[in-house]
């Protein structure tokens, strides 16, 4: 794998990222993918989307968030706020970089992803330049987990010691490193929640869940379904799908879904 490319936050945080300009004269929207709480860009859904993109010549951009894979910060001084920020700054240096990421975009949202999405969908509604969100896929999209989930999963102690602490601790299934969760990040979560309030956004969204994940229930992509304003939202369920989605057969739908989507714009 070649060396990352670097983009400095508005703090000089390092953030890191890859770039597929499209092939020259290639239609079509641009792809970002948006990963995980605690994931990287590495990830193989990452990989197999920006695989697909070098072979039909879409444009593609995968990144890490401060504190995440190959960008510098402290994960734990991390926040949805501050990651869709992130997100947003490596987006629009793409975009007038690279060739292809300038204009419409596909965001592909896997986890916590799927949350950020919305965030930086709306932020790009908002900035009304040319560089926009076209479509969405959520890829068990946990959109409002620091609300709608978190508290049930931890429990009311553990929640009181993160309110006296400030920070906790917890063993992840998928990292050696714990999952480390703040107050800071259960403030911020209610400040951008996007599931309490219509999500005007009209354009097409693709949501795949797992109907057997054992960390966000596929209920959760469907209250991000019905609070999306648009009309073309589909609700892709897979019977005994796990949270990751990451297997050969996940992997192929998932680059069949995305690939209709560019197709249809």
């Amino acid at each position: 794998m070649t060396t990352p490319s670097f983009i400095a936050a508005a703090d000089g945080t390092k953030l890191a990222f890859y770039a597929t300009p499209a092939r020259e004269g290639r239609p079509g929207p641009g792809i970002v993918f948006l990963g995980g709480f605690m994931s990287d860009m590495t990830g193989q859904k990452a990989t197999t989307l920006e695989d697909w993109a070098q072979h039909t010549g879409q444009a593609f951009l995968r990144l890490d968030y401060s504190g995440h894979g190959y960008s510098g910060g402290e994960f734990r001084d991390g926040t949805i706020g501050r990651w869709a920020d992130d997100a947003l700054t490596v987006i629009k240096h793409a975009g007038n970089t690279v060739a292809g990421l300038g204009g419409p975009l596909i965001l592909v949202g896997s986890s916590m992803g799927g949350w950020i999405m919305v965030r930086v969908a709306l932020a790009l509604q908002k900035a009304g330049g040319p560089q926009r969100a076209a479509g969405l896929v959520g890829i068990a999209a946990a959109a409002d987990f620091t609300h709608d989930l978190m508290p049930a999963r931890l429990g009311p102690e553990v929640m009181a010691d993160i309110a006296e602490r400030g920070i906790y601790s917890t063993p992840s299934e998928y990292s050696d490193d714990p999952y480390i969760i703040t107050q800071a990040l259960i403030d911020d979560g209610d400040r951008q929640r996007v599931l309490n309030a219509p999500i005007d956004l009209p354009i097409r969204v693709r949501l795949i869940h797992g109907e057997a994940d054992p960390d966000v229930p596929w209920t959760q992509s469907q209250k991000l379904m019905e609070a999306l304003t648009s009309d073309d939202v589909e609700l892709i369920l897979v019977k005994d799908g796990d949270h990751r989605l990451s297997s050969e057969r996940d992997l192929a739908r998932l680059v069949l879904v995305v690939e209709g989507l560019v197709g249809g714009l």
